[in-house]
Formats: structure tokens, sequence, C-alpha cells
């Protein structure tokens, strides 16, 4: 897999998790350079295929507010106004801060109380996408080492399906939305995509993913991807397929993956 070339400097930044002074909605959305536009601006110019599913207004608040990270980074833009993103036909999946449709927003995602809890942070990191091999993209939380993963905080990491294994993506959330909007994903998933993989992930609902017999991280699919047997998933159940895979191989557990 051609993970190698993800390396990049760390952009700083927890999103506001280490900071005990809760701010207010105001605070977080009056900003003096909102991302948004930005984002925007990269969406357009980007040759990846995306599908940019809108936000609502009132998710979006309630979104910012619970993870107290301001409009003014990536993140934040993200949860205020989008309801996620759909790259290369679903193979990718970023979640905003709406449910919108088959996909889910950050908060149910990552279990966020219903009301704004001002001590409430995510158990081991934020969820922040999932692939349709089970893959999750991750931003580490306030103590990496303490949840088991890689890396330090704020920055990206990604569960491997095809390893069982956590590995630090040494970028943080804006460089990483940046990265796979550059077109590197190819590279990245080399050796995961088999003939045909286009028109099986454009006909899955945003909440699926793809099962693998023999499983994924085996010898025998990584020598004939093509010729291993697929069947569409429901999200939740191949994420669960893979905890257990490194639960039976005495590994221990991967932590929380989302909940989808």
């Amino acid at each position: 897999m051609g993970r190698h070339d993800v390396a990049v400097p760390v952009v700083a930044g927890l999103i506001g998790w280490e900071d005990v002074r809760m701010r207010e909605l105001g605070e977080l959305i009056d900003v003096a350079e909102p991302a948004w536009p930005v984002l925007q601006e990269e969406f357009a110019r980007t040759s990846v295929p995306l599908e940019v599913l809108p936000g609502d207004p009132g998710q979006g608040r309630a979104c910012l507010l619970q993870l107290q990270v301001g409009a003014g980074s990536a993140l934040g833009a993200m949860a205020l106004h989008c309801g996620g993103l759909v790259l290369d036909g679903g193979w990718l999946r970023v979640f905003g801060g709406t449910t919108a449709g088959a996909l889910p927003g950050l908060a149910r995602v990552n279990g966020f109380p219903e009301a704004f809890d001002p001590a409430w942070r995510p158990p081991d990191g934020l969820v922040v996408a999932h692939d349709v091999l089970g893959g999750v993209f991750v931003l580490n939380g306030p103590d990496p080492a303490a949840a088991g993963r890689p890396g330090v905080p704020g920055q990206m990491l990604y569960f491997a399906p095809d390893s069982l294994e956590w590995e630090a993506m040494e970028m943080g959330y804006g460089t990483w939305l940046t990265w796979l909007l550059s077109g590197r994903l190819d590279l990245f998933y080399d050796g995961l995509r088999w003939p045909g993989w286009r028109d099986e992930v454009s006909a899955l609902a945003h909440d699926q993913g793809v099962a693998f017999y023999p499983f994924l991280w085996s010898e025998e699919a990584m020598a004939d991807l093509g010729g291993a047997t697929r069947s569409p998933v429901p999200m939740r159940e191949l994420l669960g397929l893979n905890a257990s895979f490194r639960d039976r191989s005495g590994l221990p557990g991967p932590g929380f993956l989302g909940d989808v």
C-alpha cells in the first residue's frame, strides 16, 4: 500500500480540547478569516471526483459548539457548513456537521451528547472519515498513548483494514483535507483497488462498505484481490469485523472506530 506518500509536516493544534475555557457559539462563528471560502475554492479546483453534501445550520452550529473549535479552522468550517464529502464515487466519506441522508454527521458518528456538555470529549479521538474497506481516519485526542495509538495530539491517524494497525499520518486535519483533494488517493490505496471497483462502490449507500473473503488482511486476498468474494455490508458490521479480527490476533482492541 502506498501510504509512505503521506508524510508532511504536522499542522499544530488540537481542536480546542485542551482549552478549559468554554467558548460561546458566537465566538466560534465570528472569526476574522473563516475557512469555508478557502475550502470551497479547493473543492472547485480538485480533479478528484467529489460530492459536497449540504449542511443544516442548526445541526452545524450544535456540532461546532460541542467541538469547541472555531470556524477559522478546516474542521470548524466542515462542522458548521457541510453535510460531508463523498470522494471517488463513495470510496471515502468525510463527515461534516450535518447528517445528510445515509451519511451520518460528526455528532452521530462520535456519539455527541444530545445537549451541549462542556465536559464531554471524544473517548479516543475524533472519527472524521470512513472508507469502503472499513478504514477509519481519526483526529488524535489529547493523550494518544493512553488510547493505545501512535502519533501526537491533533495528528491524523488511519486504521488500516489490510493490517489492522493504526498508522500516524504526520499531518493535521486541514492539511489532510488538502491532501485528499490532491489526487493521491490512488497511491494511498495502491494494491487495494480491484478491477471494476468504481462501479461496485458507486452502487453502495453511504453507510455501506465492502467485506472480502478471504479477509482483506490475509495473504490470499492480497495475492488476488480481484478474485476475492466481495459483499456489500453495513459499515457498522464491517467496523465490528475488523475490530474482532484484531482481538482474535491477540492485539489490543483498536478502540472506538465510529458509530454509523
